[in-house]
């Protein structure tokens, strides 16, 4: 007799309150994995399944147009423990339905350095890997050790190690050639017991000056949770998902071009080009402060586009779309979304 408990399907389930955009949409079904003993009874169910299936973690990197039309999988599990440690480094495990923001905390309160540039992105855990999230100089995949996941198809349980996720700008394997292959378990961060800050954005140490303190890790997690806040909108008082685009990559002799014409454009060296500010070139354009109805773009970050209270994801994208017309024809750059639209 099978001890593993069985998943609980909801049909018709409103997805409001589990997307940052606040989409009044629906799944056609749904369901919560609150433990990994219910990891059975859910891939049997998805080898029988003939429609189309959704993973969901904090909502906060989706977009959706319309209601989903087939079985939307909230990962809910919780558990943040240390795994391993030794005189230099800390290897700290979460949950991948664990809030990232909480996660980051529980890490910076300890002192264990690595993650505190990353205090405040929305999200779980258990996205972070596919993303690859980053700000503030910092990339997850620079503490990244390692993952857990399950196999969809074969239920296999597998460890997935630094080297075998080809981590890139807002990208990994789990984006491209296992996209919807895997479904992410817990990941595990080696973080250093004798911190070495990157305070190279300069927003950072400006703001533990005016905090009056020194820089620590405890005090860089709370200058950039403040430079966050001041930028940013709180999903829950205007709807939004963030970072909308990512800031395209370009060679560096169209970044001569465009710095010709435009010689104040903000750029960083890339591995493969110049990465240009999304978010300046936008603002450039006219976008930010812009509103049509309920949809718009943030007053005070061009690249953050909101939603101010009944906007429909497709007014939300058609907004998208007239942004990355109006940048292609001003700069000849094409913006990518960074926010997966549905």
């Amino acid at each position: 007799m099978d001890s593993n408990p069985a998943i609980t399907i909801v049909q018709n389930f409103n997805l409001k309150q589990f997307n940052t955009f606040g989409m009044d949409v629906r799944a056609r079904e749904y369901t919560e994995i609150i433990d990994e003993s219910q990891l059975p009874d859910l891939l049997r169910r998805i080898g029988r399944y003939d429609g189309k299936v959704l993973f969901l973690g904090g909502g906060s990197n989706v977009l959706f147009t319309s209601d989903y039309e087939g079985l939307v999988v909230r990962m809910a599990t919780k558990g943040i423990e240390i795994v391993d440690q030794d005189d230099t480094y800390v290897y700290v495990r979460g949950m991948a339905g664990e809030n990232w923001d909480d996660f980051v905390q529980f890490c910076v309160e300890r002192n264990y350095g690595g993650l505190e540039n990353l205090s405040l992105i929305p999200g779980n855990i258990g996205s972070s890997p596919i993303q690859n999230i980053g700000a503030y100089g910092v990339e997850m995949k620079d503490t990244f050790y390692m993952l857990d996941a399950v196999s969809l198809r074969t239920g296999e349980f597998r460890e997935f190690f630094s080297d075998e996720c080809s981590f890139g700008y807002r990208s990994s394997v789990f984006k491209h050639e296992l996209k919807g292959q895997y479904l992410i378990l817990s990941v595990t961060f080696r973080l250093s017991k004798r911190p070495e800050l990157n305070t190279s954005y300069g927003a950072i140490p400006a703001e533990i000056e005016a905090m009056g303190e020194v820089p620590s890790v405890r005090s860089v997690a709370r200058a950039v949770t403040s430079i966050r806040r001041s930028k940013l909108p709180d999903p829950l008082e205007l709807g939004n998902a963030g970072s909308f685009f990512k800031n395209p990559v370009v060679s560096n002799q169209q970044f001569n071009e465009i710095r010709t014409a435009y010689p104040d454009i903000p750029a960083y060296a890339a591995d493969n080009g110049t990465k240009l500010a999304a978010g300046w070139m936008i603002e450039q354009c006219g976008w930010k402060g812009y509103r049509d109805g309920d949809a718009g773009v943030h007053a005070r970050q061009a690249l953050v586009l909101v939603n101010f209270g009944k906007a429909t994801g497709n007014q939300i994208y058609s907004l998208a779309l007239q942004i990355i017309d109006s940048v292609r024809s001003k700069f000849g750059v094409d913006l990518e979304p960074e926010v997966n639209i549905l």
